[in-house]
């Protein structure tokens, strides 16, 4: 009796420790076999990171490994103080065992049945990329041992004190990156191996020294006088400032992804008031922005003539703001008593409904239609010969309107307005309770925010001097939401922030083809479950969100 009392319970607590690293690396086994069969491995097979010793379907494949073995590691040891070394590597072995059974069975399976005829991805590059070119089944054996191995140093990454491992992880992740920007900049293919070491050591160095150095310059910073603070403060803006001015000098390619940051970042700020500040869900914020670049194009183009009147884009432009900024007063009367859900689905149809009207015929001598409007004038007309682009003339522009939207934001943010919006934004009932005017502060919120999302579109009709109806649909709107989310919800630099990393990410991605939006979302995964707050989040919502912790 007494030896059975004793062995089940041991049994159960072997189970119980064996489970955690069983599910993850089945979990991993799916996620390798999901990611062969989609064809991601092989697309990307041609692409050398480092020449002659790896390629960047390699990299995905070990990735695979990586990731869960550490996934391994981390869930043997989570609930245990100091976790045993030998259990963690392991569970990291293990895992990276599974991971790869999964994949030889993959290898041996798929040709018997002739998977291909449902996976075209199935292919026989795809069993060389697998074997290593090694073919079956020493190219298998191979793989199960890289599969232990790279298990196993990841969960030895894990077990490295934080800050080796923040080092260690962002050495290896500066190799990749390396090597893309070098191909997209200076159409390279790939980098020399004593390259890889070289971006290794100096990205893992910097991340090591990165911490202490900051605060050793907090100290020395905090000990200043307030004076030289201050000036220290202006200098560094000054050198911001220059650099940022110094942009479009790289040439038109990069002035054409810069300006494209710019009006998401324009945007961005915008629907920043109206979700950020506010609170309230805008679905359809792509609405605005369409009427202003329909407004500047009607009134400029010689196309449109029903006006009988025929302006500059500078003359114009008064008319789009004023236009995007009645519109979202008018958006916000019918929608006042709604909230969460129900308020994002009215503000969705009513983009769809702009955008509807502006592809109808029935409006199509007054809009163009389908058709859309062409020959709109650029907000600054180059003469011809100029050495300078249209294009990074026209950062310029959007960096002025850029100034200006954050300068209207922060003064609205710290105003007795704004302290209503947040007010409103955490409890409408209570602030109504307290005495603020919903309908007020609402309608305030959605015509600030409209006003400069039409002032954004404004300049995007000059930057294409043309408009139609398909360029503003409902993924617009989805993007700078994103942006707002993923820098930081009221967050006037994470807003920054959120649209250099996502509209800047898809470019620095080109290499992925096709793929790139899978990568893309798992990135985008990935970050909202490290930094639910955001990349650069607002003090009060980074303490709200991570007070249980703290708790």
């Amino acid at each position: 009796m007494t030896a059975t009392s004793v062995s089940v319970p041991a049994a159960a607590s072997a189970g119980n420790r064996w489970s955690p690293v069983l599910k993850i690396g089945l979990l991993g086994g799916i996620v390798a076999i999901y990611l062969a069969l989609v064809g991601i491995m092989t697309a990307l097979a041609s692409r050398m990171i480092i020449t002659g010793v790896i390629s960047l379907g390699q990299i995905i494949l070990l990735s695979v490994f990586i990731l869960f073995g550490y996934m391994a590691a981390q869930r043997a040891a989570a609930n245990q103080s100091k976790p045993p070394v030998l259990w963690c590597l392991l569970s990291g072995a293990i895992a990276g065992l599974i991971v790869s059974l999964f994949l030889s069975a993959l290898t041996i399976i798929a040709p018997a049945i002739n998977l291909r005829s449902i996976f075209i991805n199935a292919s026989p590059e795809l069993w060389k990329l697998l074997t290593f070119d090694r073919g079956v089944p020493t190219g298998l054996y191979l793989l199960i041992g890289v599969g232990v191995v790279v298990g196993a140093l990841s969960a030895g990454l894990f077990l490295l004190p934080d800050r080796l491992r923040r080092a260690v992880g962002m050495g290896l992740v500066a190799i990749p990156i390396v090597s893309i920007l070098n191909s997209s900049l200076f159409a390279g293919r790939g980098i020399s191996p004593a390259q890889a070491a070289a971006a290794f050591v100096i990205a893992a160095l910097i991340t090591y020294l990165w911490q202490p150095a900051r605060a050793i310059a907090n100290r020395r910073v905090s000990a200043m006088p307030t004076k030289q603070q201050r000036m220290l403060a202006t200098a560094a803006y000054i050198v911001l400032g220059i650099g940022v001015l110094a942009l479009p000098l790289l040439g038109p390619y990069p002035a054409e992804i810069l300006d494209t940051v710019g009006l998401y970042i324009l945007m961005g700020l915008g629907l920043n008031i109206v979700v950020g500040f506010a609170g309230l869900l805008d679905l359809g914020y792509v609405a605005f922005f369409a009427l202003g670049a329909y407004t500047i194009g009607i009134l400029t183009s010689p196309e449109i003539q029903w006006l009988g009147v025929q302006l500059t884009w500078w003359q114009a432009l008064p008319f789009a703001v004023l236009v995007g900024t009645l519109a979202g007063f008018i958006l916000g009367i019918p929608v006042l008593q709604m909230r969460g859900d129900y308020l994002a689905i009215v503000t969705l149809g009513f983009g769809e409904i702009i955008r509807l009207i502006f592809l109808s015929d029935w409006l199509k001598p007054l809009a163009g239609g389908s058709n859309g409007i062409t020959r709109i004038p650029r907000a600054i007309q180059l003469p011809a010969g100029s050495r300078f682009s249209d294009q990074q003339v026209l950062f310029y522009v959007i960096l002025a309107g850029i100034l200006i939207a954050a300068f209207i934001a922060t003064r609205l943010k710290y105003s007795r307005m704004g302290r209503n919006w947040a007010a409103m934004r955490e409890d409408e009932d209570v602030a109504q309770a307290m005495g603020i005017n919903l309908v007020r502060t609402k309608l305030m919120a959605f015509a600030t925010g409209a006003g400069l999302s039409a002032l954004s579109g404004a300049i995007f009709a000059s930057k294409l001097t043309s408009v139609y109806p398909h360029s503003f649909n409902l993924l617009v709107s989805i993007n700078i939401l994103a942006v707002v989310i993923v820098g930081g919800l009221g967050s006037i630099p994470g807003v920054i922030v959120g649209a250099l990393v996502l509209v800047g990410l898809p470019e620095l991605l080109r290499e992925f083809a096709e793929y790139r939006l899978l990568v893309y979302g798992a990135v985008l995964v990935f970050m909202m479950l490290k930094r639910p707050e955001g990349l650069l989040p607002e003090a009060r919502r980074k303490l709200e969100l991570h007070e249980a912790h703290e708790a």
